[in-house]
C-alpha cells in the first residue's frame, strides 16, 4: 500500500549521505494519536580532520488526508484543500560514525483518516533533494 520515492544524497569527502527511510516506518497503518517515526538511512562517508563541517538538515512532514492514493498522487505535492500538515522538528546530524537520525511526527487525535503524503527532504548546501511516501491513517477502533 505504501510507496516510497527518494533520491539519496551523495556521500562526500566531508560526511555521509542520507535518505528516507526504513520500510517498517511506512509499510503499516497508523491511527490518530500515534507517532510516525522516520528512521533515516545513513550511507557512511568520511569525515577527515580539518575538513569543513558537514552541514545537513533532514526534514519530514505529513500532509493530507486524501480519499485515495490516486488523489494523493494527482495532487503533485500540493497540500489538500482543508487538509492538515504535521511537521517533524528539523534534524541536523553531526555526520559522526554510528549516528542514526530519527524524525518524529505526532499524528494528532483529531487527524482525519485517509492517505497522507510523507514528504522528506535533505538539505546540503548548496542543494536540496527529497522524496515522498504514502502513509495510511485509519480510524481509531
Amino acid at each position: 500500500m505504501a510507496a516510497c520515492t527518494a533520491t539519496p544524497s551523495t556521500p562526500t569527502a566531508t560526511g555521509p549521505a542520507y535518505t528516507c527511510c526504513e520500510a517498517a516506518d511506512i509499510n503499516r497503518d497508523y491511527q490518530p494519536g500515534q507517532t510516525l517515526t522516520v528512521h533515516w538511512i545513513v550511507v557512511p562517508g568520511k569525515l577527515s580532520t580539518g575538513s569543513p563541517a558537514h552541514e545537513v538538515e533532514l526534514n519530514a512532514r505529513l500532509s493530507g488526508p486524501y480519499a485515495t492514493v490516486s488523489d494523493l498522487k494527482t495532487a503533485s505535492g500540493q497540500d489538500p484543500a482543508g487538509g492538515s500538515t504535521f511537521t517533524a522538528d528539523p534534524i541536523r546530524p553531526s555526520g559522526q560514525t554510528g549516528e542514526q537520525p530519527v524524525s518524529s511526527i505526532l499524528i494528532p487525535l483529531a487527524a482525519a483518516p485517509g492517505y497522507y503524503n510523507l514528504i522528506t527532504s535533505v538539505t546540503e548546501a548548496p542543494a536540496s533533494h527529497g522524496g515522498a511516501s504514502v502513509i495510511h491513517v485509519v480510524p481509531k477502533p
